[in-house]
């Protein structure tokens, strides 16, 4: 054992007034000497029993063992696992408490890293549904000196498998099959060379399987663990899938016949007459939070203030999740992404849908895109959801292009504020900006702004 450690296991917990949050959730305290101490389960104005967990040179980090005098924000976790279970770390807060957070968070970094503030404030996007997580991965591993196989996810702060039995922010046709996920693999040949399953979850269509399973095998399965695999899943009227090795070897088992598909609905009307529908694989990203994806379409459309005529630039597009309800409403629609994969799945769903004023294109977009085909088209609006890295190589094309409004989709508020300056330099507004509670009970802040260019 370490120096550090014995010096760690010696030290007696300590009482620590916390004073505020920091952006990662954990509360900020200060030791009696001075030292900040970040506190993983602490809220402001809590008085709390402290054990360090790690010493750094200019700052500690530690968790809370007992709770002297609680905050008013302070609220039963939903779940059992909470504490152990590293999925969220805020579920000891209320509701109104996190959006506090994370508005505060925006806020912060578009000052910070933009130098700017919108001109209005959106109402944050909320769901009342806990249970909103319709995609994940989960670990699996066998444990021997416990004697017991493990499926989820990692503890809090350490790289092992947290004991499970169910999730509560899972959809629950996924959360509350843990504990049959377990039982299953732990009576296979090969439970010690399964290390994860990947699980996700559609709507129940006609036609069509509502979950999916893709389960990771380093070895060659057994006939018999195959086939226990798939009954498992047959029975529930679940997709079963393997993965051999990379995603590439990904593939169907059951049911044989149907494409490797699973599909949500959206409430935009197409021309045949029926609601959005979008069809994707399990292995494809989509949004994770199916209220707030609903909620999230119809608020970026009404930011883009798209009129009839317009031809607007959907960056990032993946497989159409905003491109698809844009050519609802615009004249022409182009989509741009950096997968073959999901553009083939976008162009797909535009074919099914009927919407024939839509395009996709394949493009790396940190590279440079002037030889590109939609890259002198004009458009008047653009619609940007970039990974967390951001946009910042394609905002001087965005520039050029001088659309009149966009909207940018954001996964992390300081690439988000890094490219709002950018954008500011160039000549745009920011009108509004807020966050959309996508990752309920987590840290993670996703959020939306709209540019509108100076006249």
């Amino acid at each position: 054992m370490s120096r550090k450690h014995n010096k760690l296991n010696a030290m007696e917990p300590m009482v620590l007034a916390v004073t505020k949050l920091g952006h990662d959730g954990r509360g900020i305290a200060h030791r009696e000497d001075g030292k900040l101490v970040f506190v993983d389960g602490a809220l402001p104005g809590e008085q709390v029993v402290v054990k360090l967990t790690n010493l750094h040179k200019k700052y500690d980090e530690g968790r809370v063992i007992e709770v002297i005098t609680a905050s008013s924000d302070r609220v039963e976790a939903p779940c059992a696992h909470f504490g152990v279970c590293g999925g969220c770390s805020l579920q000891h807060m209320s509701r109104e408490a996190q959006l506090t957070l994370k508005q505060s968070v925006l806020a912060e970094h578009l000052q910070h890293f933009g130098g700017i503030v919108p001109q209005e404030w959106l109402s944050p996007l909320v769901s009342d549904n806990i249970s909103y997580r319709r995609k994940a991965r989960m670990g699996v591993r066998y444990v021997i000196k416990k004697e017991k196989l493990l499926v989820g996810f990692r503890e809090r702060q350490a790289s092992f498998l947290a004991e499970l039995d169910s999730c509560v922010v899972m959809d629950p046709r996924l959360g509350l099959s843990i504990t049959a996920f377990r039982e299953l693999i732990n009576g296979l040949e090969a439970r010690d060379h399964i290390p994860q399953i990947e699980v996700a979850a559609g709507e129940e269509l006609d036609g069509v399987a509502p979950v999916a399973l893709v389960f990771r095998h380093m070895n060659e399965l057994s006939k018999s663990d195959r086939q226990a695999l798939i009954d498992f899943c047959a029975e529930r009227g679940w997709q079963c899938y393997l993965q051999p090795g990379n995603y590439d070897t990904v593939h169907k088992v059951w049911p044989e016949d149907g494409p490797d598909r699973l599909a949500y609905e959206l409430p935009f009307q197409t021309p045949n007459g029926t609601d959005l529908r979008l069809a994707f694989h399990p292995n494809d990203f989509t949004q994770v939070n199916a209220e707030i994806n609903q909620r999230m379409l119809p608020l970026a459309l009404d930011l883009l203030d798209i009129q009839p005529e317009d031809r607007v630039l959907d960056l990032f597009c993946g497989l159409g999740n905003f491109t698809l309800p844009l050519a609802t409403k615009a004249r022409e629609v182009v989509g741009v992404e950096g997968s073959q994969a999901m553009v083939l799945r976008g162009q797909e769903n535009a074919t099914a849908n009927g919407l024939n004023n839509v395009s996709f294109y394949m493009h790396d977009l940190t590279k440079e895109i002037a030889n590109q085909p939609w890259a002198t088209l004009g458009f008047e609006r653009v619609l940007i959801d970039p990974p967390r890295s951001g946009a910042l190589e394609v905002l001087p094309h965005i520039v050029s292009l001088k659309p009149k409004r966009v909207v940018y989709v954001s996964c992390n508020p300081a690439t988000l504020a890094r490219d709002a300056g950018e954008l500011a330099k160039a000549g745009y507004v920011l009108l509004k900006a807020g966050i959309m509670d996508m990752f309920t009970h987590t840290t993670h802040v996703e959020s939306i702004a709209v540019f509108e260019k100076r006249r």
